[in-house]
């Protein structure tokens, strides 16, 4: 039960400090200001919550380790159930916050930072070139998670890269989807947006799953694990 409760805090700590940084603060701090929000949230989560869950936070980071070996297929959906919940929680406690200004302020109109492509793209990107992205992405995030965290390498500092590689990612998908590569994260926002936000919502669980179970293969093909689920 411990695991599942951190996954969903460290799930709002996540969204909640990166979609927080696009709605209420975006203006001021820019792209790089969000990247480095998204960035440093899931950093201080990794040491934060790392000894406890693993620190997932995603759903498709939960199936990269299952996929890798490294994860019961029996915790996946306590993790999952867990890292949406939270999302959830965060996203509306932003909306909650945004609808306080004088202006007010609706997410249907406003977009409520949900990821979209083609019309609802930010940069206009087409379907595909956001399913590119979106998977590319995933799969730099996943592969991390998987290296970083190896019986081989210094899990003590593996908050460093996973950290660093989602700014990374944030820098490059947010003009192209507004940046996924966490169905959570996803369906948190599409949920108070509706409308084309759900409609277009399974791209950006579709994409997610198809890096993430590529970066499993990958990681399973240069670092076969000699590590059992715990």
């Amino acid at each position: 039960m411990k695991r599942y409760v951190a996954e969903a805090v460290g799930t709002f700590v996540l969204v909640f400090g990166g979609v927080g940084a696009m709605v209420l603060a975006g203006y001021y701090i820019g792209l790089v200001g969000v990247a480095f929000a998204f960035g440093l949230a899931l950093l201080a989560m990794v040491f934060a919550i790392g000894p406890i869950s693993g620190c997932h936070i995603n759903p498709v980071v939960s199936v990269g380790f299952w996929i890798a070996g490294r994860m019961r297929a029996r915790d996946l959906p306590g993790y999952m159930i867990a890292q949406v919940v939270g999302a959830m929680v965060a996203a509306a406690l932003v909306l909650v916050i945004a609808k306080g200004t004088s202006a007010g302020y609706d997410p249907a109109v406003a977009g409520f930072a949900a990821n979209g492509y083609g019309d609802y793209s930010p940069g206009g990107y087409s379907l595909l070139s956001c399913f590119i992205v979106e998977a590319v992405l995933t799969l730099f995030l996943v592969f991390t998670y998987l290296a970083a965290t190896d019986a081989r390498a210094t899990a003590a500092l593996a908050g460093i890269p996973i950290g660093l590689v989602l700014i990374v990612i944030q820098l490059i998908g947010i003009p192209v989807t507004n940046a996924s590569v966490n169905p959570a994260r996803s369906m948190a926002t599409a949920a108070f947006v509706g409308g084309w936000a759900l409609t277009q919502l399974w791209l950006f669980i579709a994409a997610p799953l198809v890096g993430a179970v590529l970066a499993a293969i990958l990681y399973r093909v240069l670092r076969p694990s000699q590590e059992q689920p715990s």
